[in-house]
């Protein structure tokens, strides 16, 4: 991550978990993977575009509500009151104005929050991909497409939409971190005084706590390994991410999508389409070389070279 030295003492505060993602992502050297449609892919690769839907659309939506279940009861626990009294001895009244910060956005938590998902893609998922995504997001037609990870890895403000880690949790798990949150500031306290005084402390807790109510999933989902890149236009809107209202799965709908495109000065390296995709996996399906050679077209079209050694089909023998 490319953090200066104060930026990266915050994120490591109040962000634990996501650093230990980060950290073990750039470790492995692995890449991500989106499960899609074929339709869905086809629209990736032509109009050179990731598009974010709402989350009240996506198949996923309850597990938001389960990382707002999982802050509420975390929140109300022991180890929450302990977080409140150490916070309200550092800033007298702030639980109360955060509790009261947290609760009036909360609502864009769920109607104004766009979102795309990732998944980890190791090396020995390259022929094959992995069985359960296929069931659980392939359908009739299902396609991954294999991403390099600069570009998701790297931090700038070029696009105001972030990458994060899903985090599996349970309610008690939960509680264990924020527990950890609290010790990062009571260890951190005298700089977080200094850095930012009570706005900037009470902004860095209600982005955490944001967070963790829109990447925290059940523990039934591990096996997914999923990242998801966030934009809310409540929060920062930006000409670089563009709206329109797109028909999916025969739903209109309003999303906003990302276009592949570097903007090398700010840091933001590694959207563009040729260095952005590494492979593309069709899945089973009832025509899966006719699916390939149309996508094989598709990224000759995109400019991409070698496109013919960059799609494969799946080996795995699953009915449809």
């Amino acid at each position: 991550m490319l953090l200066d030295g104060d930026q990266l003492r915050r994120f490591m505060i109040f962000h634990p978990f996501a650093v230990g993602k980060y950290q073990a992502m750039l470790a492995s050297k692995a890449r991500f993977v989106h499960y899609c449609s074929a339709e869905a892919a086809y629209h990736i690769v032509n109009s050179k575009r990731m598009r974010l839907r709402n989350a009240v659309v996506m198949n996923d939506f309850l597990e938001i509500e389960h990382g707002a279940q999982c802050l509420a009861s975390a929140w109300r626990s022991s180890t929450g009151e302990k977080f409140k009294k150490l916070i309200d001895e550092m800033y007298p009244g702030l639980p109360d104005e955060l509790a009261k910060l947290v609760d009036g956005w909360a609502p864009s938590f769920r109607t104004d929050t766009y979102i795309t998902c990732l998944s980890e893609h190791d090396d020995a998922e390259d022929d094959l991909g992995r069985l359960s995504m296929w069931r659980a997001y392939g359908g009739p037609t299902g396609v991954a497409v294999v991403l390099n990870p600069a570009v998701f890895l790297n931090v700038s403000e070029a696009v105001p939409a972030f990458t994060s880690p899903v985090a599996y949790l349970t309610l008690e798990d939960f509680e264990r971190e924020l527990a950890k949150v609290a010790g990062n500031i009571e260890t951190n306290a005298d700089f977080l005084k200094q850095d930012g005084g009570r706005d900037g402390l009470l902004n860095s807790l209600y982005h955490a706590f944001r967070l963790a109510v829109l990447c925290t999933k059940h523990p039934g989902f591990a096996e997914e390994r999923e990242w998801r890149i966030v934009y809310t236009p409540s929060h920062e809107r930006s000409d670089r991410i563009i709206s329109s209202v797109e028909l999916i799965r025969g739903v209109p709908q309003i999303v906003h999508s990302i276009p592949f495109v570097d903007y090398p000065e700010e840091g933001f390296e590694g959207a563009a389409l040729p260095k952005l995709i590494d492979r593309i996996i069709v899945g089973p399906t009832e025509f899966p070389e006719q699916v390939r050679l149309a996508i094989v077209e598709l990224l000759s079209k995109a400019d991409v070279p070698d496109p013919q050694s960059k799609v494969v089909c799946s080996a795995i023998p699953l009915r449809q």
